[in-house]
Order: C-alpha cells, then sequence, then structure tokens
C-alpha cells in the first residue's frame, strides 16, 4: 500500500468509520437534528458550524487536488449560510460525505512524489502535512461535536 492509499484510508475512516478512535463523522451527526445543530451552548460554535467549518477544508483541497487554485481563506471557514430547516442540514451533510469520498479518492491518486511537493504555494508546505493537518484538525472538531452533542442531549439550555 502507498503512503498516498493510507492516508486516504485515514480520510474514510474519520468520516465513515473504521479509525482508531472508534468514532465517524458520518455516525456522530447521523441523527442529529437541524434543531440540535444550531442550537447554542454557551458561546461555542454549533455542531453545525463546526460540521461547516470541516467541510470547507476538505472542499477547498479538493478543488485543488482536481487542479483549481486555492481559493478558501481561513477567516471564512466558519461562515455556515443560514440554515432554513432540517432540508438544508440534510444537504449540508449529504454533501460532507461526498465531499469526503470524492476527496479520499483523489488522495489515493497522489504519487509518493507529489506528496512531499507544496500545495498550492511554498508558504503552505507539503501536501503529506496538509493531508495529515486536514485529518487531525477534524478529528478535534470532531470531539467537540460529540461534547456538543453529549450536552445538548443531557441538559436544557
Amino acid at each position: 500500500m502507498t503512503v498516498s492509499q493510507h492516508i486516504a484510508r485515514h480520510v474514510r475512516g474519520l468520516f465513515f468509520g473504521g479509525n482508531a478512535t472508534g468514532v465517524h463523522l458520518q455516525a456522530l451527526l447521523s441523527d442529529v437534528t437541524c434543531a440540535e445543530a444550531t442550537a447554542r451552548v454557551h458561546d461555542c460554535n454549533t455542531i453545525a458550524v463546526l460540521t461547516f467549518h470541516i467541510h470547507y477544508y476538505v472542499h477547498g483541497i479538493l478543488d485543488v487536488l482536481r487542479g483549481g487554485p486555492l481559493t478558501i481563506r481561513d477567516k471564512y471557514s466558519f461562515d455556515l449560510p443560514p440554515l432554513g430547516g432540517q432540508a438544508d442540514w440534510d444537504a449540508l451533510r449529504h454533501q460532507v460525505w461526498t465531499d469526503a469520498a470524492a476527496f479520499a479518492a483523489e488522495v489515493e491518486q497522489l504519487s509518493d512524489e507529489r506528496l512531499w511537493q507544496d500545495m498550492a504555494d511554498p508558504r503552505y508546505g507539503s501536501w503529506y502535512q496538509n493531508l495529515h493537518g486536514i485529518i487531525e484538525h477534524s478529528h478535534y472538531h470532531m470531539g467537540q461535536i460529540a461534547l456538543l452533542k453529549k450536552i445538548l442531549r443531557s441538559t436544557t439550555i
């Protein structure tokens, strides 16, 4: 198995299961309603905002993997458009799963040589570094989502 295939396996594990944590985003969000996803817990980001944030980077880097320019900017990564209801929440989750699967497939095709090349611009570092960064970053926010979900279901906020 190539290094890229290993990284793609980690991406799939994060989103669809089979990772060392035993938690994956699809299962974690499968029973979250739009009301829960948009509920505020103190001054924390909402589940919906965190889901959007995770997807923002996957979607943006997927564009680069497909040959496009890097157009995403950190300052916009929490700018979830308002959700009009359950259908919008369902559509967001569907887009997350679709893009995550496509992202993993693109990562899997990277040559080992390309993994060590700069991603888009030398200031961002190598593809290897950025792909692992996305995985680590997403696991971090997945943990926040898990905690928010537990809080929302155990208390009245």
